[in-house]
């Protein structure tokens, strides 16, 4: 059993008890979400596709800890002008533990 959801402008594939990392959601340590918007359900026989979304469909997990990514450099140049801009940027997260996958 598995699904789609979308959160933060991207998509993720949820299945019971697996821990991914979303864009950073403002809720604490040790408390639940739930995902309502279901791009895509499976229950293991048949495959339910939503247009956008799956009706009756949703996705419950706990939010185990909040976190930021590794540094990525930004690095920026124009020829010949000696124009140079180094930037870092590191991107919060939070990480959740999905319990339950409604279909």
């Amino acid at each position: 059993m598995y699904a789609v959801i979308k959160t933060g402008g991207k998509q993720f594939r949820a299945e019971p008890g697996k821990c991914i990392r979303v864009p950073s959601l403002a809720v604490e340590p040790g408390q639940t979400v739930t995902f309502d918007e279901v791009l895509l359900a499976s229950n293991g026989d048949e495959v339910r596709v939503g247009a956008p979304s799956v009706d009756g469909a949703s996705v419950t997990a706990e939010v185990v800890k909040h976190g930021r990514d590794k540094k990525v450099i930004v690095f920026k140049r124009k020829r010949r002008k000696g124009y140079r801009k180094k930037q870092g940027h590191r991107q919060g997260f939070t990480e959740i533990r999905i319990d339950e996958v409604r279909v």
